[in-house]
């Protein structure tokens, strides 16, 4: 009986249950999307970490024999245990250990450890590739959270699905509640009600999640390769395939399922408790409040902006979730639109524009001091090289007083007033920063020539400038003069605190620092040394703590119309030069260009497809809202139509609320969008005209008129429905043809 009336109800009410059937599908849908899209993120982050670091998941440092090493195979949750040759050395043997269960590592590891008589720091996990698998140490206060964070959203947007599809069944099932009281009135148990409208639930879902699950697999996969292409240029980017793993599907199809089951039985069992006297009263039409007012639109609108304000409040309720969706999808594609435009200006301001004719090819030796470095002169010789600096960088401390101050400096109260800090009682005076900039021979000998003093190898140039904080801005520092330009020689020291001293000549002073893609600190005395000096000193300034970096930094400028093309042929030939012999990481400007606006445009892609799913979940519930509401509006404007209200108001009330509910979540965020803006320009001091000039308004715009086109477009259908049937028969009839 009650299978036969579900069939005979769902082919009667068509239009109530596409609201079901559209809703069943977009969850699907999107559970899907989201699940295959996040696998995919996943086997991407745990490939590239295994390329990266390996695949080991423990491993065990010390005295380890070829017994010891037994011992650990034979340990009943241990799959391998491999002996890294390439880590093994002075420190011991490095055995690299592989479980069958990876989620009892944190206690099986250190049994093995106490087993092989080993201190317990002879064993390290690799916490980032245990944690792509949701195991992470037990006293890490701040675990990596990136798979939880997926999970996270999984459970966000499979709460937001059932919000949606429990309002198209409640608004399916209440306008039947005159009907199942009859049904309990003759006998119907609450159970049998139940029983009813899930198996309908069921009946009505079943097809749109299997479609909406397959379409979401085929968007994932749309996605993915997207990705791919846009990240195609991106050096070093790992090459992965698309995954679908049959676990992944089984974990969609429960997850949409239970989505669903739960949405219906919230409405259902709500439903089932009515008495049937409760239910047979109840008619199903919407409870318009008399004593609320919408004074705004009445003012605009007129009779037709009361009577349409009104609807929307009695209908507040049920519009929670589009409202909710919609200010989300308005707010979040606003703020992220114009965070990444105010992040361009400032990115484009302090390093590409910066930068732009300081380098084009940057080379960086790893563990390699400047010294070692025999290849410079078969570098400045490769065609396209038109000027080349090799350099690194070192710490050490000076010492400034008083009267060493410049004129400047103590017109605003000396660099204690600037920094906060205080003379040292050994010295006298104020100890500062002074790093360290080794340059090669040559290139020390053209920044002499850039300054406009005579070249000589054996002192310093010092950058003689200190921020004025207090007259200027972090965006547009204003820098005057440090020290007294008078002193012959300066006494630089290590930077750890038992270092020597040692007294170097000044070549010259100077405000200009070489063209090298390098920030020097606001409040330190920069020292530029060429390489045969530092050979001399650097015993007595690296020994200690601080000293010389282990890398070396190789700057190529190409000339000012070079391409990309070009660059990328350059970079091949310095990697065959010093590949074979160094550890080697090349870039050049034009690609890092590229690299930055792909990245960029892929957060924007991920980040509005998100926002684009929010406002979808928004318009689906407007489509459920004003479809499975017909009935009400039918009864509603029966009403309205029997005291003389013409078709054309009734479309104006439709256009009113149309507009109210596309706009209001407008409104809400405007300000919200301005305000934050406002502070953002404020705290990064950026001239707010040059924001203006760059604002996103046509992509917004566009958003915005998205939204208010497929809102437009719901309330058109919901009101062709109406207008097209006979009102007055409405009043009288208690089914829907």
């Amino acid at each position: 009986m009650w299978k036969d009336y579900s069939v005979n109800y769902i082919k009667n009410n068509r239009v109530s249950s596409v609201s079901i059937i559209v809703a069943a599908f977009i969850s699907a849908l999107f559970l899907s999307f989201l699940c295959s899209l996040f696998y995919n993120f996943w086997v991407y982050e745990v490939e590239k970490i295994i390329i990266e670091e390996g695949d080991w998941q423990g491993r065990i440092t010390g005295e380890i024999s070829g017994e010891d090493l037994l011992i650990i195979q034979n340990f009943s949750n241990v799959d391998k245990a491999v002996m890294n040759e390439e880590l093994s050395g002075e420190m011991g043997n490095v055995v690299d250990v592989y479980f069958k269960n990876m989620r009892t590592i944190f206690k099986d590891l250190p049994l093995i450890i106490e087993k092989l008589g080993l201190e317990e720091e002879a064993g390290s996990y690799h916490l980032l590739l245990l944690s792509r698998y949701l195991i992470h140490d037990p006293h890490d206060e701040e675990p990596p959270l990136l798979v939880t964070f997926y999970l996270v959203i999984l459970l966000m947007v499979s709460l937001s699905m059932i919000l949606i599809i429990r309002n198209s069944y409640a608004m399916s099932m209440n306008a039947r509640v005159h009907q199942l009281g009859i049904f309990a009135s003759v006998g119907a148990t609450p159970g049998q009600i139940r029983t009813c409208l899930m198996q309908e639930a069921f009946m009505l879902s079943i097809g749109p999640i299997i479609l909406g699950i397959l379409l979401g697999i085929a968007c994932s996969f749309g996605v993915n390769q997207g990705i791919k292409i846009i990240a195609a240029n991106i050096p070093d980017r790992i090459e992965t395939h698309y995954q679908y793993h049959p676990l992944v599907f089984v974990v969609t199809i429960l997850s949409s399922v239970l989505t669903v089951l739960l949405s219906a039985w919230l409405p259902a069992r709500k439903l089932s408790r009515l008495t049937p006297l409760e239910a047979i009263r109840n008619t199903g039409e919407l409870k318009l409040k008399k004593k609320k007012h919408s004074p705004i639109l009445s003012f605009l609108f007129g009779v037709e902006g009361e009577l349409a304000g009104n609807s929307l409040k009695a209908r507040k309720k049920s519009m929670y979730t589009s409202t909710l969706s919609l200010t989300l999808s308005f707010l979040g594609f606003t703020m992220i639109l114009c965070f990444f435009t105010l992040s361009g200006i400032s990115t484009r301001h302090t390093y590409f524009e910066r930068y732009q004719n300081v380098w084009d090819v940057m080379v960086t030796l790893k563990d390699t001091a400047i010294g070692e470095l025999e290849e410079t002169d078969q570098l400045r010789s490769l065609e396209k090289v038109q000027d080349l600096i090799v350099y690194q960088k070192a710490e050490a401390v000076s010492y400034v007083s008083e009267k060493e101050q410049s004129a400047e400096l103590k017109a605003l109260g000396g660099y204690g007033m600037l920094t906060g800090s205080s003379v040292t009682e050994e010295e006298e005076a104020w100890q500062v920063k002074a790093p360290v900039v080794i340059l090669d021979d040559e290139g020390f000998t053209q920044f002499c020539k850039q300054i406009g003093v005579t070249p000589r190898i054996d002192g310093t140039i010092i950058l003689n400038r200190i921020w004025d904080s207090l007259n200027s801005v972090f965006r547009y520092r204003e820098y005057i003069p440090f020290v007294e330009e008078n002193l012959e020689s300066v006494v630089l020291q290590s930077a750890g605190k038992s270092g020597e001293s040692v007294e170097i000549p000044v070549v010259a002073y100077t405000q200009e620092v070489p063209e090298l893609r390098e920030e020097y600190s606001d409040y330190t005395l920069v020292q530029f040394i060429p390489l045969s000096l530092w050979e001399d000193i650097s015993g007595k300034i690296s020994d200690n703590m601080g000293g010389a970096e282990s890398d070396t930094y190789i700057r190529i400028l190409s000339g000012k119309d070079v391409v990309l093309d070009e660059l990328n042929e350059l970079e091949d030939k310095v990697m065959h030069l010093l590949g074979q012999k160094y550890d080697v990481e090349i870039e050049n400007r034009i690609q890092e260009k590229i690299t930055n606006d792909y990245m960029i445009f892929g957060y924007q892609l991920i980040i509005g497809g998100l926002c684009s799913i929010l406002a979808l979940i928004g318009i689906a519930n407007v489509f459920s809202n004003t479809l499975g509401f017909l009935r009400q509006r039918k009864r509603e404007f029966a009403q309205y139509m029997s005291i003389g209200m013409t078709p054309a108001g009734i479309r104006k009330i439709f256009y009113i609320e149309a507009l109210v509910i596309a706009g209001r979540p407008l409104l809400i965020t405007l300000p919200m969008t301005i305000a934050v803006v406002g502070f953002m320009i404020t705290a990064s001091y950026l001239d707010p005209m040059e924001f203006v000039a760059e604002a996103p308004i046509v992509p917004i715009l566009v958003f915005c008129l998205v939204i208010f086109g497929f809102v437009g477009l719901a309330y058109y259908l919901g009101g062709k429905k109406v207008l097209q049937c006979n009102l007055s028969d409405v009043l009288r009839d208690d089914t829907m043809e």
